[in-house]
């Protein structure tokens, strides 16, 4: 038993290939404040607790946002103690 399998979409002319094939022109940076509508931009504590829901060490959230161990542990409410 044999199965035929036809595309509906006509073959691309070479021109449109070799167009592809190149690379796009460079497009200047957009400016950070025209945020698409779906963008969210993060506080430094929300950061925290999102690397930390998806398993990141303290050590690395401190060093991924540039901050000092204590800083992370005090966004994730962690208290060292010193008490023996």
């Amino acid at each position: 038993m044999s199965i035929s399998i036809s595309s509906t979409l006509p073959a691309p002319s070479p021109a449109a290939v070799n167009a592809a094939a190149r690379p796009a022109p460079a497009q200047p940076a957009q400016p950070t404040t025209n945020a698409s509508p779906d963008t969210v931009k993060l506080s430094e504590s929300q950061q925290v607790y999102q690397l930390y829901n998806q398993g990141q060490a303290v050590s690395q959230i401190a060093t991924t946002l540039s901050l000092s161990i204590s800083e992370v542990n005090s966004y994730l409410g962690i208290t060292s103690s010193s008490s023996s």
